[in-house]
């Protein structure tokens, strides 16, 4: 298995592989399938180009196919500069168990890490994601709350636990 950061060239696949991610799992992502096929693969090709430095997509590759995805983006504001937030973690199912999820967020967590100035990382899990929140912990991420009724999926609400971790020792008060 390859993982190595997207570019606009991938954008044909990561488009292909973010719709299959919100049909396959629709309690997982903010995004729904139905807003993803208004854009193009030229949106996707310019999401996975645009400010690279701050803003990156991790791709898991078994040969040609992109198997599984993990973006990160930094807050823009100069009072939130601080913080990085994880968007957008899917691995195939046929992709999964191999380790393709930990790998793409280690290789993400470190580029991450390496950015001037980011001290702390979040991501968002829905409740029902087990596995998912489980990876999480093991990387070190910690529960800060639950968004009761986060998403709203038809008639039905989906929870979602927010999660940090946090690269400095927080000051004590």
């Amino acid at each position: 298995m390859e993982i190595r950061f997207l570019n606009a060239n991938d954008a044909s696949r990561y488009w292909k592989i973010r719709l299959e991610a919100l049909e396959c799992e629709p309690e997982a992502f903010g995004a729904s399938a139905e807003e993803h096929r208004a854009s193009t693969v030229d949106d996707a090709a310019a999401r996975l180009s645009s400010d690279p430095a701050n803003n990156f997509v991790v791709g898991s590759f078994l040969g040609e196919r992109l198997v599984g995805t993990a973006g990160f983006f930094r807050n823009k504001g100069l009072k939130e500069r601080h913080k990085g937030h994880i968007w957008g973690v899917y691995v195939t199912r046929a992709a999964r168990g191999k380790r393709a999820g930990r790998d793409m967020l280690r290789m993400l967590l470190e580029r991450a890490i390496s950015i001037e100035g980011i001290e702390q990382i979040m991501l968002s899990v829905a409740t029902t994601q087990d596995a998912a929140a489980s990876l999480y912990r093991s990387l070190g991420f910690e529960s800060f709350g639950c968004e009761r009724r986060a998403l709203k999926l038809g008639d039905r609400y989906v929870d979602e636990e927010n999660m940090v971790l946090y690269l400095k020792p927080l000051a004590s008060t």
